[in-house]
C-alpha cells in the first residue's frame, strides 16, 4: 500500500482538500525540505516555512514555493532555548489563525560538542536538546488544533544523512529511538482529539527487507497523503526511508 500511495502522490497534485490548509514546516535547510515545501505549495496550501539557516539556497526555496502557495510566511532560525521555541510556535500558529499540519525536519547530525567518550546521560541530554523544538511545537500545535476542533497532522522527519564518524552514528541511533518513542507517546496522548502524529526515520539494517521511502520526493508524497483525508486512519506510525551516507 505504501508504494502505491507514493507513486500516486508523486504523479500530480491529487488532494484538493489540502487547498487552503495551514501547513507549518520547520527545520528547512539548504539540503533538506525543498521537495516537501514545493509539494504542499503545489496543493495551494498556506505555508509557514521556518529555516534552520540563512543562505541563498534557503532564500531560493522560499522563492520556489511562494508563487504556487496560496499564501506564505517565512521565519528564520530559532534560538535554542525553550522560550525561543515557544515564542516562535505561538507566532507560527497565529500566522494564519491556526494550523492544520506541522512537519518538523530534525537533523541527525551530532552536536559539535559530542565526544566519543560521552556518557549515556550526556548523550541523552544532547538528544533532548535536538528534539526540543519538535517536542514543544507539538504541544503548542496540538493544543491549538484541539481548541479550534481541528483534526490535524504532526509529522516528525529525521533527516536521512547518516553521520560518518562513530560518535555521530551512535548519536543518530539514540536520537532515532527517542524520536520514535516520543512520536508514539504523543500520538496516544492526542488520539482522542483527532490529532495524528507520525514519524519518518532512516532505515536500519534489521529492517532492510521492508519497503521504505527512497528519498525526499517520497517523503513529500507520504506527507501529503498523511495530511489529506485519506491518511486520517494513520497515527503512531514510524515509517522508514533509505539512509544516505
Amino acid at each position: 500500500m505504501l508504494m502505491s500511495v507514493i507513486e500516486g502522490a508523486r504523479s500530480a497534485p491529487q488532494y484538493p482538500e489540502l487547498a487552503g490548509k495551514r501547513v507549518l514546516i520547520t527545520g528547512i535547510s539548504s539540503s533538506c525540505g525543498v521537495d516537501i515545501a514545493r509539494a504542499f505549495a503545489e496543493h495551494r496550501t498556506r505555508l509557514i516555512l521556518q529555516f534552520s539557516e540563512t543562505s541563498e539556497r534557503t532564500q531560493a526555496i522560499a522563492e520556489i514555493a511562494a508563487p504556487a502557495a496560496l499564501d506564505i510566511e517565512v521565519f528564520g532560525p530559532v534560538g535554542g532555548e525553550a522560550d525561543d521555541v515557544v515564542q516562535f510556535g505561538r507566532s507560527a500558529a497565529q500566522a494564519f489563525g491556526g494550523l492544520d499540519a506541522v512537519i518538523n525536519l530534525i537533523p541527525l547530525s551530532a552536536p559539535p560538542r559530542l565526544d566519543v567518550a560521552a556518557t549515556a546521560a550526556e548523550t541523552e541530554r544532547l538528544v533532548a536538546d535536538r528534539l526540543l523544538l519538535a517536542c514543544l511545537l507539538t504541544k503548542i500545535a496540538a493544543n491549538r488544533m484541539a481548541l479550534t476542533l481541528t483534526e490535524g497532522l504532526i509529522l516528525n522527519v529525521a533527516a536521512l544523512a547518516v553521520p560518518a564518524c562513530r560518535a555521530g552514528r551512535a548519536f543518530a541511533v539514540v536520537l532515532k529511538a527517542a524520536l520514535a518513542a516520543m512520536t508514539r507517546a504523543q500520538a496516544q496522548e492526542w488520539a482522542s482529539r483527532g490529532i495524528r502524529l507520525n514519524a519518518i526515520t532512516p532505515q536500519t539494517a534489521t529492517s532492510a527487507a521492508e519497503p521504505c521511502l527512497s528519498g525526499e520526493p517520497d517523503i513529500a508524497a507520504l506527507a501529503l497523503y498523511l495530511a489529506s483525508g485519506r491518511g486520517r486512519a494513520l497515527s503512531g506510525h514510524v515509517f522508514e526511508a533509505e539512509a544516505r551516507g
